[in-house]
C-alpha cells in the first residue's frame, strides 16, 4: 500500500505542475484536458495516507479515475468523460464537464480555497452529498462555478459559515446545505443570501443555524416547489403568504420552537407535504386544509393550536399524520382516522384523546407507526389490534391502559420500539414475549402493576440487541440475566424494584463503548462484584444508584458523566479529587451516605460546570472551600447536617445562578451572610442550627439585595438586635402570589431534569422534599435573640404562607396589619413577650391552619369565628390573661376589672411546664411550622409527584386553598 500511495504522490506532484502549467497558457477558461488534470488533481487531495478506511474507500470510487494509455506517447492524457460521476457535455473528447456526482462515496478529506474543483467553471451540477469533508469549510472560492445549476452539499461534514458568495450563482434552481454544522454570520446574511436566488425551485438549509426570520420575499418565489428549513432556529412571524404559494408541494419548517404564526385557509395549493411540528403556531387548525387532498404528509403536532381538529377524511393520499402534543380540547378519536387507510405513520400521542382505543383503527391495515401516548386512554388493547402486523413504532405510555399486556404482541415481527410505560396494566408478564422479536430496540414496560418473569435460559444468539431497556417498577427480584448478552446498551433503567444483593460481575464488560445512562436506584443493592473504583463505562452520562445500600468507597465515573446520583446508601470514605476531572458534571448528589473527610479544594472550580451539588447528611467537616470561581454555575448547593466549621464562603458571590443555598445544620461561626444578597437569582437561603449571631439589618443601601428571596430560615442560631423595617421591604419575590410549578434545572443536551430538593423538621423528624414550588414563601427566625417590636413592613409580603418568629424576645403588640398576609397558612409567635389583645382582624386569614401565641404575655378574649375556631388550648397556654374558647376561662370584664394582673403572674404560672415548652420548642418549634406547612402544601397539592422517603407521608391541611381547589 506503501509504495502505492507513493506512485500516486509522485504522479499528483506531475499532474499539478502540468496542470499549472496549461492553466498560464490557456487563461481561466480550461481545455477538455485541463479540465480532466483539475478533476484528477481533485481525486488526489482526498487521498489520506493516514486512514485505511478512507484511502480503501477512495480508492474503490475512483477505481474508473485514469490516465488513458494509448500507444502513441503523444495520445496520452485524461479522457474523464468516462469517469464515475463525471458528466460532459456534447462528446468525450472536447465536451465540458457540467455535471460531477460523488454523492454516497464515503469520501474523506478537505476541501479548501486552492482545490482544482473551483476551475471546473463550466459546471452546472455538484453534489458532494453524503460524504465527509471533516469539518471543512465552504470555500468562497465556489462562486467562481458560476453556471450551477444544481449544488448539494447536504450531510457532507462541511461546517462554520456560509459564504456570502454563493449568492452569486444566481442560475441556482437548486440549493441544498442541510445536515451540516453551518450557520450565517449575521442575521441579515440570510436574506442577503435568498434575494438574488430568484429562480430556485429547490431549497433545503434544513439544521443550518439561520437565527433569524423567514423573508416575506420568498413567497414571490414564483418557481419554487420545494422549501425546507427544518431546525433552523427560525424566529418571529412565519409569512403566511407561502403558504399559498400555489406552486408549493413541500414545506417543512419543523422543530423551530421560536416559529410563531397561524395556518391560513387553504383554496389553491398543490402541497403534498406540509411540516409544521414543534414551533409555536396558534390558533385553529382551518376546515379548509381538507382541501389539500393531495397531501402524503401532513405534521402539525407540538404547537400551540387548540379547539378541535377538523375532518380531514378527504386526504385519503396521507401515508404521514402528525398531531401530537398541542393543546387540542379533551375528546375522543375522531372517527375520520379509520378513512386514512394508506396511513403509515400516525402520532396522536398528548392530544387529550380519552375512552378506549376505537374499533375504526383496524381499518389502518398499512400502520407501522402508531403513537398514542400521554393521553387518556382506559380500558384493554383490544385484540384486533395485534393483526395489525407491518407495526414497527408503538408508543401507549402514559395512558389509564388496563389488563394484562397480551402474549399477541410477539407477532409483531418487525417490531424496533414498544412503550407500555406508566400505565395500569397488571399480572404476571414473560419477558420471552419481547425477547423473541429479533428486531426489537426499544422496551419500556416500567411502572405498572407488572411482575415480570425473567427466566435464566438465554444465549447470545437467541436474543435482540437492545439499546434501551425500562423495567422500572416491575417487581424484579434479582438482575436480570439476559442483559449479560446485551451489548449495545445505551439506556438502562431498573429503578424501583426489590433487587437485592450485589450486582453481577459481569455487568462491567457489557456496553462499554455505548451505555449513557444507567439508573438503578430505589431497590435493595449493597454493592457490586469486584466493586471497581473507576466505572468502566466510556460514554456514561448519566449514572443512579440512589436510595439502595451500597456499601464501600464511591466509584469514579469517566469524564463524560453530566449526572451522578448516589444518595441515601452506605459510601464511606472521602470524595477522591479525581472527581475533580470530570469537567462535563452538571448535577453530583451525596445526599445521606457516611462519607467523611474534608472537602477537596478543587471542588470549587468544579463549580463551573456544576448547577447542582448536594453532600448533605455526611459526616464531613473542616471549613468548605472558598475557591468558588467567577462563571460559576452553580444553581442549587446544600451542604446541610455535616459539621462544617469557620466562616461562610464569601466566593459564593461569584456563582451568580445560585437559586438554593442550604448550610443549615452545621458549625458556621460567622456574622449574617449580608453579602449574599448581591445573588440576584437566591430564592431559598437555609442557614438554621449553626453559630451565627449578631444583626441581620446590614446595610439597606442596596434596594435590591434579596429581591427575590421566597423561603428562608435562620432559626436555631445566635442572631440579636431589632429587625429593621427597611429590611424586609426589599424581599419583592414574597409580595405577591406567582404562577406555580416546580423548581428544577436540566441538561437540553441529554433531556436529563432534576428538582430542586429542601429538608425540614417535621415533628421532631426530619424529612426531606423533593419538591420546592415556585409560589412556596416561608420566613422562619425562630429560636434567636431578636427583640423590639414586630417589624410592620412585614405586611407587605402578601404571598407569605408560613412566618415563624418563636422564641425570641420581641415585645409589643400583635400587628392587626398582619391580616394582609391572605396567603398565610402557618402563624407561630409563641415563646416571646407580646402583650394586648390578639386582633380580632385575624379571623380574616381564611387559610391559616396553624396558629401558636403560647407563653407570651397576651390578654383579653381569643377571636371566635373560621379558622380559629380549629385551634385548641395549645395555641394559647401561658397567657394567663387570655379568655374565651378554646380555653376553660371565660370572658368576664367585671371580674378581669377586679383582679388586675400582678407582675409577676406569667411567671409563676406553670413555671416547671414553661421550663420544658422552651427546651421542647427551640427545638423541634423551629421547623413545626415550616415543616408542616412544606409537608402538607407540596402533599396537597403535587401528591402526584410527590416522592415518600422511609414511607413516611404528611396529612394535607385543613381547610387550606389547596383542599379548596384553588391555585
Amino acid at each position: 500500500m506503501a509504495s502505492y500511495l507513493n506512485h500516486f504522490s509522485l504522479l499528483r506532484t506531475i499532474s499539478l505542475l502540468y496542470f499549472l502549467v496549461t492553466l498560464i497558457c490557456s487563461g481561466s477558461s480550461l481545455s477538455h484536458d485541463e479540465e480532466c488534470s483539475a478533476l484528477y488533481l481533485f481525486k488526489q487531495s482526498l487521498i489520506h495516507q493516514d486512514d485505511e478506511f478512507c484511502t480503501a474507500s477512495w480508492f474503490q470510487t475512483f477505481q474508473s479515475w485514469k490516465p488513458r494509455t494509448r500507444s502513441n506517447a503523444s495520445d496520452a492524457g485524461f479522457d474523464c468523460c468516462s469517469w464515475y460521476g463525471v458528466e460532459c457535455r456534447n462528446d468525450h473528447e472536447n465536451g465540458h464537464v457540467i455535471g460531477l456526482d460523488l454523492s454516497e462515496c464515503s469520501l474523506c478529506g478537505h476541501i479548501n480555497s486552492n482545490s482544482t474543483l473551483f476551475s471546473l467553471v463550466h459546471l452546472q451540477r455538484l453534489n458532494l452529498a453524503m460524504n465527509d469533508f471533516d469539518e471543512s469549510h465552504i470555500p468562497s472560492e465556489i462562486a467562481h462555478l458560476k453556471q450551477l445549476r444544481s449544488l448539494n452539499l447536504s450531510y457532507s461534514g462541511f461546517s462554520g459559515q456560509i459564504p456570502n458568495e454563493i449568492s452569486q450563482l444566481m442560475q441556482l434552481s437548486s440549493l441544498d446545505l442541510s445536515m451540516n454544522p453551518l450557520k450565517f454570520q449575521s442575521p441579515g446574511d440570510f436574506k442577503n443570501l435568498m434575494q438574488n436566488l430568484t429562480g430556485l425551485e429547490e431549497l433545503d438549509l434544513s439544521w443550518v443555524d439561520i437565527s433569524s426570520s423567514v423573508p416575506h420575499f420568498l413567497a414571490n418565489f414564483s418557481s419554487l416547489r420545494s422549501i425546507g428549513l427544518y431546525n433552523c432556529l427560525l424566529q418571529n412571524e412565519f409569512p403566511k403568504a407561502i403558504l399559498e404559494m400555489p406552486k408549493l408541494e413541500i414545506l417543512d419548517v419543523a422543530s423551530n420552537t421560536n416559529l410563531i404564526g397561524s395556518i391560513p385557509e387553504f383554496h389553491n395549493s398543490s402541497l403534498i407535504k406540509l411540516g409544521l411540528s414543534g414551533c409555536s403556531f396558534s390558533g385553529t387548525i382551518p376546515g379548509s386544509l381538507s382541501n389539500l387532498t393531495q397531501l402524503t404528509g401532513l405534521t402539525l403536532g407540538g404547537n400551540k393550536l387548540r379547539g378541535f381538529v377538523p375532518s380531514l377524511a378527504s386526504l385519503s393520499k396521507l401515508s404521514i399524520l402528525k398531531l401530537s402534543g398541542c393543546k387540542f380540547k379533551k375528546g375522543r378519536f375522531p372517527n375520520w382516522l379509520g378513512n386514512l387507510t394508506k396511513l403509515n405513520k400516525l402520532y396522536l400521542d398528548g392530544m387529550n384523546i380519552k375512552g378506549e382505543i376505537p374499533p375504526f383503527l383496524a381499518n389502518l391495515t398499512e400502520l407501522g407507526v402508531v403513537a398514542m401516548g400521554r393521553n387518556f386512554l382506559t380500558g384493554h388493547i383490544p385484540s384486533w389490534f395485534f393483526n395489525l402486523t407491518q407495526l414497527s413504532f408503538i408508543d401507549l405510555q402514559q395512558n389509564q391502559l388496563q389488563g394484562p399486556i397480551s402474549n399477541s404482541f410477539s407477532k409483531f415481527k418487525r417490531l424496533q420500539f414498544v412503550s407500555l410505560f406508566s400505565n395500569n396494566f397488571q399480572g404476571r408478564v414473560d419477558i420471552d414475549i419481547f425477547l423473541q422479536l429479533n428486531q426489537l430496540e426499544t422496551l419500556r414496560l416500567g411502572d405498572n402493576r407488572i411482575s415480570l418473569l425473567a427466566p435464566n435460559n438465554y444465549t447470545n444468539n437467541t436474543l435482540p440487541q437492545l439499546i434501551e431497556l425500562n423495567l422500572e417498577s416491575c417487581n424484579l427480584k434479582e438482575f436480570p440475566s439476559f442483559l449479560r448478552f446485551q451489548d449495545k446498551l445505551i439506556d438502562l433503567r431498573l429503578k424501583d424494584n426489590t433487587i437485592d444483593g450485589l450486582i453481577p460481575v459481569w455487568i462491567w464488560n457489557n456496553s462499554k463503548e455505548t451505555l449513557q445512562k444507567i439508573d438503578l436506584s430505589y431497590n435493595s443493592i449493597t454493592g457490586f462484584y469486584q466493586h471497581p473504583r473507576f466505572l468502566p463505562w466510556r460514554s456514561l452520562q448519566l449514572f443512579f444508584i440512589s436510595h439502595n445500600q451500597v456499601r464501600g468507597q464511591l466509584p469514579i465515573p469517566p469524564q463524560t458523566t453530566i449526572a451522578y446520583g448516589a444518595e441515601n446508601n452506605n459510601l464511606t470514605g472521602e470524595i477522591p479529587p479525581m472527581i475533580c476531572e470530570m469537567k462535563s458534571l452538571q448535577m453530583l448528589d451525596l445526599f445521606s451516605n457516611n462519607l467523611s473527610g474534608t472537602l477537596p479544594l478543587c471542588l470549587g472550580s468544579l463549580s463551573n460546570s456544576l448547577s447542582f451539588l448536594d453532600l448533605s447528611r455526611n459526616n464531613f467537616h473542616g471549613k468548605i472551600m472558598n475557591s468558588f470561581m467567577h462563571g460559576c454555575m452553580l444553581e442549587s448547593f446544600d451542604l446541610s447536617e455535616n459539621t462544617f466549621t469557620g466562616q461562610l464562603p464569601r466566593s459564593l458571590t461569584n456563582c451568580t445562578n445560585l437559586k438554593v443555598l442550604s448550610l443549615g445544620a452545621n458549625s458556621f461561626d460567622d456574622v449574617f451572610p449580608f453579602w449574599m444578597g448581591t445573588l440576584a437569582e437566591l430564592q431559598v437561603l437555609d442557614l438554621r442550627s449553626n453559630k451565627l449571631y449578631g444583626p441581620i439589618n446590614g446595610s439597606t443601601a442596596v434596594s435590591t439585595h434579596f429581591s427575590k428571596l421566597r423561603i428562608i430560615d435562620l432559626s436555631n442560631n445566635g442572631f440579636s438586635g431589632q429587625l429593621d423595617q427597611k429590611y424586609f421591604q426589599a424581599w419583592n419575590a414574597m409580595k405577591s402570589v406567582g404562577k406555580s410549578s416546580v423548581m428544577q434545572a436540566n441538561d437540553k443536551s441529554s433531556g436529563f431534569t432534576w428538582d430542586y430538593t429542601i429538608r425540614v423538621i417535621h415533628k421532631a423528624v426530619n424529612t426531606q422534599y423533593e419538591h420546592i414550588l415556585t409560589i412556596d414563601m416561608a420566613i422562619d427566625l425562630s429560636c434567636n435573640h431578636f427583640e423590639g417590636e414586630i417589624p410592620l413592613s412585614l405586611q407587605d409580603l402578601q404571598g407569605l404562607q408560613s412566618l415563624n418568629l418563636s422564641n425570641n424576645h420581641f415585645t409589643g403588640r400583635v400587628l392587626p396589619s398582619l391580616e394582609s398576609l391572605k396567603n398565610v397558612e402557618a402563624l407561630d409567635l409563641s415563646q416571646n413577650k407580646l402583650s394586648g389583645e390578639i386582633p380580632q382582624q385575624l379571623v380574616q386569614l381564611n387559610f391559616l391552619s396553624i396558629f401558636n401565641v403560647s407563653f407570651n404575655n397576651l390578654e383579653g378574649r381569643i377571636p371566635q369565628g373560621k379558622q380559629f375556631n380549629t385551634f385548641d388550648n395549645s395555641s394559647y397556654m401561658g397567657n394567663s390573661r387570655l379568655c374565651g374558647q378554646p380555653l376553660s376561662m371565660e370572658c368576664q370584664m367585671s371580674k378581669a376589672s377586679r383582679l388586675p394582673p400582678t407582675t409577676n403572674m406569667s411567671e409563676s404560672l406553670f413555671p416547671i411546664e414553661r421550663i420544658d415548652w422552651i427546651i421542647i420548642l427551640c427545638g423541634v418549634g423551629s421547623g413545626l411550622v415550616f415543616g408542616i406547612f412544606f409537608g402538607n402544601f407540596l402533599y396537597g397539592r403535587y401528591s402526584d409527584r410527590f416522592i415518600k422517603r422511609k414511607d413516611r407521608w404528611v396529612r394535607p391541611l385543613r381547610n387550606t386553598r389547596r383542599n379548596q381547589g384553588l391555585s
